[in-house]
């Protein structure tokens, strides 16, 4: 799994590449990138999953732990282009209604309040 970084306005957008799995060390990637955008101050966090292929339990868990982190530090987090393969898994663990979720990253990046466009 690959992540990179880069900020719209006030959001940090998270691109992430590959599959989001336990035995890939995926999970612990993404837990220290949304604990890292945190500590540098990044209260505003738009996961993109677009590239991403499979996630398992461990990496939805770990999606919704830093959800929780996120909310807990008085921040969002956001999904954009969630697949169909995680939106069904996400409709199944009624996870879709927890996480707001987009398809285009100029609306993700609206409903934070940033007036930037990417």
């Amino acid at each position: 799994m690959q992540l990179e970084q880069r900020i719209a306005g006030n959001v940090a957008v998270v691109k992430v590449t590959g599959d989001i799995t336990l035995n890939k060390g995926g999970d612990v990637l993404l837990k220290d990138k949304v604990q890292s955008l945190i500590q540098q101050g990044h209260k505003n966090l738009l996961i993109d999953l677009s590239e991403v292929s499979y996630v398992d339990s461990a990496g939805l868990g770990e999606l919704v732990q830093a959800y929780a982190t996120t909310k807990n530090r008085g921040g969002a987090l956001k999904l954009l282009n969630v697949t169909k393969r995680l939106r069904d898994l996400l409709v199944v663990t009624k996870l879709l209604t927890v996480f707001d979720t987009f398809d285009s990253e100029a609306d993700a990046l609206a409903s934070f309040g940033s007036a930037t466009k990417a």
